[in-house]
């Protein structure tokens, strides 16, 4: 299982516009094959940094998913929008694999 941070650098000034596209994602994600931990907007500290984060079996499965995400056609409403509103300044992908769990044994 690899786990996909997205980091987002955002218009501090558009905030909603970022809170609109990760709901968007949060159905959009799930629907095409990842499993969505969730999006996070900026609240103290820094006004520009951003994450969405999500599980997904293998870079093959995230390729195939990102796919599916492509022809979605809430998932194409989104990146549309993005493009429009221009509230997304940068966006960089990390893929990790896990390596500790919790004390109970839990990932």
């Amino acid at each position: 299982m690899l786990t996909c941070i997205i980091r987002y650098h955002i218009d501090p000034t558009k905030k909603a516009q970022f809170v609109r596209y990760a709901r968007n994602w949060a159905e959009a994600i799930p629907r095409n094959g990842a499993d969505l931990i969730g999006y996070f907007a900026p609240h103290e500290g820094s006004s520009t940094l951003a994450y969405g984060i999500y599980d997904i079996a293998s870079l093959a499965d995230y390729e195939a998913y990102r796919a599916r995400l492509a022809a979605d056609p809430l998932g194409q409403e989104n990146y549309a929008y993005a493009q429009a509103e221009k509230f997304l300044l940068r966006e960089d992908r990390t893929f990790l694999k896990r390596i500790s769990t919790t004390q109970d044994g839990q990932p």
